[in-house]
């Protein structure tokens, strides 16, 4: 059957007011460290509360990303943009006044889990996969991806700001506000023929397309190398700075960190973004992976001071995120854009187990050890691992019979 020809919104209006959702939603989620030593002293809980609840959050965030995604292929990114940005905006203010670690896991855990998973990556990556040319589907990736980064760069000085100013439990509220000029950006985000007759939905049902996804052994490489991404990121963004404390350094040295982190990611997302146009994508993943192992082991090697840690911060910037782009626009080219959020959420799942476990083990590493050493040597050897998980993917569009073909 003959099906109407796809409109497609405006690349440069559906390009800003993604980047700035990415920016605005990514930026208040990369600064939840900040907030580690202020709650658990303020409650008397130990890091290992605080742990959990953000590893809670990931994977939550991860779970419902599936389910998002799923509904954004189905009937368009904005409805699900909005409700998340407005449960987002009830978590921040549920993470203000909550008391118990119970309740900090469902306000903190849950419900910013559930409300990420709706206003990130895997949503918007799949209304820009769906409306921008494949000749050009990595670099707007990478742009997009960047604008997140820009985000951690510029809102991290301005939430330890909020802290030191008015407090954290302020602070939060405050972020909760910023949180709501998500819902008149998503406005850009409203496709009109989506989930009709004469979109571009695939013939394949969501079962089809998840048992050749799954049944394809790259799919799989892709999920093991972002399961380790997910470990190593949120292993360093929330205990790097309690790390940089115990190592009697100003607490002060890990703001900056994590903005330098955000700022040089800015330049390593676009750039991998830009090469993924030109370059073989697993060749990419790889590199990035293997970079990041021996980033980890000098810096453990060199003695802990202010500068050690902004070089590390610089360096791993520029590979912080670089991953995210490189991989769905490798889902992209194997697989289609007609599921692209909902297999971007399967591969994103195995994101945040990585992100659960990295961020649960640190905090239960250290209450038990009494530092971070292991927690880094097993970062070090997952980066190893991903790198070589990664050179055997096939990213060749993949065969399908007729039904199958969109």
């Amino acid at each position: 059957m003959l099906t109407a020809p796809h409109r497609h919104l405006p690349i440069k209006q559906l390009l800003v007011c993604c980047a700035a959702i990415v920016m605005l939603t990514m930026g208040v989620r990369h600064g939840f460290g900040l907030w580690l030593q202020p709650i658990t002293q303020a409650h008397g809980w130990l890091r290992e509360d605080f742990s959990i609840a953000l590893a809670v959050q990931n994977l939550v965030w991860g779970v419902t990303g599936i389910f998002s995604g799923m509904l954004a292929d189905r009937f368009g990114a904005f409805r699900v943009v909005v409700g998340c940005a407005l449960v987002y905006a009830l978590g921040l203010v549920g993470m203000a006044f909550t008391d118990t670690p119970v309740m900090f896991s469902l306000t903190a855990g849950v419900l910013i889990g559930i409300a990420q998973a709706g206003t990130t990556y895997s949503v918007i990556y799949g209304v820009l996969g769906r409306n921008v040319p494949a000749d050009r589907r990595a670099w707007v990736l990478g742009v997009t991806a960047s604008a997140g980064s820009f985000g951690q760069f510029a809102l991290m000085p301005l939430e330890s700001w909020l802290i030191n100013t008015l407090g954290w439990q302020l602070a939060l509220v405050w972020l909760a506000a910023a949180v709501l000029m998500v819902v008149p950006l998503a406005l850009a985000l409203r496709e009109p023929q989506i989930g009709r007759s004469g979109s571009t939905q695939s013939q394949q049902t969501i079962w089809e397309a998840l048992r050749e996804a799954f049944g394809y052994r790259s799919f799989q490489l892709l999920m093991a190398g972002y399961f380790v991404c997910g470990f190593q990121v949120m292993f360093i963004g929330v205990h790097i700075p309690s790390y940089v404390k115990d190592n009697g350094l100003d607490p002060q040295v890990a703001s900056f960190a994590l903005a330098l982190i955000g700022l040089f990611n800015i330049f390593g997302t676009y750039t991998a973004g830009s090469l993924a146009q030109r370059l073989p994508k697993h060749k990419i993943l790889s590199g990035i992976y293997f970079a990041r192992a021996l980033g980890i082991g000098v810096f453990l090697i060199a003695p802990p001071s202010p500068m050690s840690v902004y070089l590390f911060a610089a360096y791993m910037g520029l590979l912080w995120l670089s991953t995210v782009p490189v991989t769905t626009a490798s889902v992209a080219q194997i697989f289609g854009v007609a599921h692209l959020s909902m297999l971007g959420g399967f591969i994103f799942f195995s994101h945040q187990v990585g992100s659960f476990i990295g961020i649960w083990l640190g905090g239960w590493l250290h209450d038990r050890t009494g530092n971070y050493d292991l927690a880094w040597y097993l970062a070090i050897l997952l980066g190893v691992l991903a790198g070589l998980v990664n050179l055997p993917v096939n990213e060749n569009p993949i065969r399908r019979t007729q039904k199958a073909i969109a």
